[in-house]
């Protein structure tokens, strides 16, 4: 069975986040300044074969964990949904 994964990587709350301060400014620059407290992540789609929901979910997890965030520094969350055959 085949699965989309879409995954949510950001830094934890306690890392400062330089691009999202610099962001903040530069839309403080451009007149919006109600902006506070920007946070840059990474947003990532995959699909991947997998027997089940579950080992689906495994795998997902072992990627986030390995290569895709840095589990010092980042966070991560995914959603897995189903495809059908047609939509491959």
């Amino acid at each position: 069975m085949y699965y989309k994964a879409t995954i949510r990587v950001t830094l934890r709350p306690s890392v400062l986040d330089p691009a999202g301060v610099a962001v903040r400014s530069g839309l403080q620059q451009l007149g919006y300044t109600g902006v506070s407290n920007v946070r840059i992540g990474k947003y990532i789609e995959l699909e991947l074969e997998a027997t089940d929901d579950a080992e689906a979910r495994r795998q997902i997890d072992r990627l986030c964990d390995q290569m895709l965030a840095n589990p010092v520094i980042e966070v991560y969350k995914f959603e897995i949904a189903a495809l059908e055959a047609a939509a491959r």
